[in-house]
């Protein structure tokens, strides 16, 4: 079978009993470094006496076929440097090609920096999306931002230390400068910090250059209530200005995140009663 298990994201003591068990009776091991889990084992006092495999991003497409062999006759450890494997780290390929050949996955559950960074935020956490690293790009970034300004459900991002006050800036821009965030920074570790506030304040805090691996939870959109009359109101106006019926629906509709069928049926109702 394959294994899936969580390493410390930055304290070694949140290293559980069972991951130290399996480093050490494993016979094969698939880390995304294996200088990283020599090190990590040599913290732990664990001597490893598996066969490794590197398994990242740039070769974990060729590495499937060969772990697969594996894992249909022997357990096949999976660790990624920190955190959970699959989580915006190598593994994802693997695990659905396992699931595929029906090879038995299974987990040994332990640290996240996604639900860590969210438990801590202040921001609800009954539903949220994690989208993962924001783009390099300000476009690109800018963008995902826009995508994001209806969801109604708290958002978890990670990013680079030396790209947050860039990333606070582009979402306060998109977002509204008071929209309520938070940035988790090394957590578990000595230093670990979380900052509260709005986006704007967010912005301002970064100035100070903080340093170490972020987390960055924002609130979601406030639901509003749609009225329909509204939204008849406004697509009478664009018919009015000459745009056909169906392109004024579909773009009333998407701006207000309506159902385009129901609006469309509530416009031609109202006509109907205007003759």
């Amino acid at each position: 079978m394959l294994i899936l298990a969580a390493t410390p994201i930055g304290n070694l003591s949140d290293a559980s009993p069972r991951l130290i068990e399996h480093l050490k009776s494993s016979k094969y091991i698939a880390a995304e470094d294996t200088r990283s889990l020599l090190k990590l084992a040599n913290n732990l006092s664990v001597k490893l006496n598996a066969k490794l495999f590197s398994l990242h991003e740039h070769n974990e497409g060729e590495r499937i076929a060969q772990i697969l062999e594996i894992a249909n006759d022997e357990d096949v450890l999976v660790v990624s440097d920190a955190g959970m494997p699959t989580v915006s780290d190598p593994g994802f390929l693997l695990v659905r090609a396992a699931a595929a050949a029906d090879i038995e996955i299974t987990i040994i559950p332990g640290p996240s920096a996604v639900l860590s960074a969210l438990a801590v935020s202040g921001l609800p956490t009954d539903r949220f999306t994690f989208e993962g690293f924001l783009p390099r790009k300000a476009g690109d970034r800018k963008k995902a931002f826009e995508a994001l300004a209806r969801e109604p459900r708290t958002m978890v991002f990670f990013e680079s230390p030396h790209r947050i006050q860039e990333s606070l800036a582009d979402a306060a821009k998109v977002l509204g400068g008071q929209r309520q965030g938070s940035v988790s920074r090394e957590l578990t570790k000595k230093f670990e910090h979380t900052q509260r506030g709005t986006l704007e304040h967010l912005v301002a805090w970064a100035a100070s250059e903080p340093r170490g691996e972020m987390v960055l939870v924002i609130a979601g959109a406030e639901v509003q209530e749609i009225k329909t009359e509204d939204l008849l109101q406004q697509v009478l106006a664009l018919i009015e200005e000459g745009v056909g019926l169906k392109q004024a629906v579909a773009e009333i509709a998407s701006a207000a995140g309506a159902s385009k069928s129901e609006l469309y049926q509530s416009v031609l109702e109202a006509r109907k009663a205007l003759r």
